[in-house]
């Protein structure tokens, strides 16, 4: 009877261990609504700008500049997404602590302190990062909340 019960216990113990949690991630779905929120709200704001989605490890997803758009905004949307990533914060953050005198920021890896980069984060969880560069700061950013709230419906 004790074996049985050993035998038992085993089994149960190896059914929770193998039970793997599940992970939320942009798909091709989600980044086409980002995109499409976009390019709506630059065109509403009539400004022409790189759009930037990264994953949670700043791994580059989508990357598209406007015919109108300068070519140093390639770089510039792509750091500003993969700080938003790294740091779990809008770039906008690592702007204000350089501003504020916190010069030691500029030797953090990856940290870009400009406008424009958001989180992007379910359920708690980051998953990635979107960016657009090309106008001012704070229309970069609102190009950038757009999609995320396209996303999220809201």
């Amino acid at each position: 009877m004790l074996k049985l019960l050993t035998v038992m216990l085993c089994v149960l113990v190896g059914m929770a261990a193998a039970e793997l949690p599940s992970k939320k991630y942009l798909n091709l779905a989600a980044i086409k609504t980002m995109v499409a929120a976009a390019e709506t709200e630059a065109q509403k704001l009539h400004v022409e700008v790189t759009i930037c989605i990264v994953d949670e490890s700043g791994n580059l997803l989508f990357l598209e500049k406007a015919d109108g758009a300068s070519l140093n905004t390639i770089q510039f949307a792509q750091k500003k997404a993969r700080h938003a990533a790294f740091y779990r914060s809008p770039s906008r953050e690592g702007a204000e602590a350089l501003k504020k005198g916190n010069v030691d920021v500029l030797s953090f890896p990856d940290f870009f302190p400009n406008q424009g980069g958001l989180p992007i984060q379910i359920d708690g969880q980051t998953v990635g990062a979107i960016a657009a560069s090309g106008a001012k700061s704070e229309i970069d950013e609102a190009i950038a909340q757009a999609a995320i709230d396209a996303l999220l419906k809201k």
